[in-house]
């Protein structure tokens, strides 16, 4: 594996400090961002010529493009943006609130955006690149209680996709990393609404119980996140770059389901969607 240099959001916790650590371990170089840098530092000292670490919140706009620009600036090259930050929330559609509404796209959608289209120039620039989209299979099933969270993927995933297309010609690849649950801090971190009465004795009610009786939602999840970071470096070696990849077995069979499930009702209104032709 040719050594290259990495730029990651969220790269203090989950997938983004698994992979960051297993890019580093192998001897790339990595720009690590974070809202919160000084939790990188023990990784700062112990890869002093490999990590540069740079403060990020990636709502901020202006913020976002700055740092893209200055990685670029004092890099030289970046080959990959392993887009990785982004949050979760639960709560039926009417408990969540307008704030958690709002975060959730701004986090999961408009920032991943905002981030490819501050990097674009740079990779064109430089003759290409990739761009990993940290996505779930929540992309493509949905679970009652994470509306926001599926909106904000599913639309997060139109917009890359349609940005393949527009790319290509530059070398610059883009590939959708769509895990299934993994055994990281994920969980933990998820914006649970106030549940409503209503709601109680239904797949939402059931839902509050259990995150309300369980300390680490994640503790048992089948995902290995060190073998994920494996498997997503590895798909920037990978030609042409992958446009989806699924990882974990609940991935694999959750998305097979849901694509057979449209398929099967894509086929079963065939006669009313050809009579509406002219």
């Amino acid at each position: 594996m040719a050594l290259k240099t990495w730029f990651v959001t969220g790269a203090t916790a989950g997938i983004g400090r698994s992979v960051t650590e297993e890019l580093l371990a192998a001897g790339h170089k990595v720009v690590a961002t974070a809202r919160r840098p000084e939790a990188l530092a023990e990784l700062a000292g112990q890869y002093p010529e490999q990590l540069w670490t740079m403060a990020l919140d990636v709502t901020d706009t202006a913020v976002l493009r700055t740092v893209v620009d200055r990685a670029f600036a004092e890099l030289g090259r970046i080959d990959v943006i392993f887009s990785n930050a982004g949050r979760g929330a639960v709560g039926a559609a009417e408990e969540l609130s307008d704030a958690v509404i709002d975060d959730q796209i701004a986090v999961n959608l408009t920032a991943p955006i905002q981030l490819l289209r501050a990097a674009l120039p740079h990779l064109r620039a430089q003759g290409g690149g990739r761009f990993i989209q940290l996505s779930t299979m929540g992309s493509q099933i949905t679970t009652p209680g994470a509306s926001m969270y599926h909106a904000s993927k599913w639309g997060l995933e139109g917009f890359m996709e349609s940005v393949i297309g527009e790319v290509a010609a530059f070398g610059v690849g883009i590939t959708m990393i769509e895990p299934g649950v993994i055994r990281t801090t994920f969980g933990a971190n998820l914006d649970v609404a106030e549940p409503l009465p209503a709601y109680a004795s239904g797949p939402v009610g059931q839902m509050h119980q259990y995150l309300a009786t369980t300390d680490n939602i994640t503790a048992s999840a089948p995902g290995d996140p060190k073998k994920v970071a494996t498997a997503i470096i590895s798909s920037a070696d990978t030609t042409p770059a992958p446009r989806r990849l699924a990882l974990g077995s609940d991935a694999y069979n959750g998305i097979k389901d849901a694509l057979n499930g449209r398929l099967t009702e894509l086929e079963a209104g065939r006669e009313i969607a050809h009579s509406t032709d002219f």
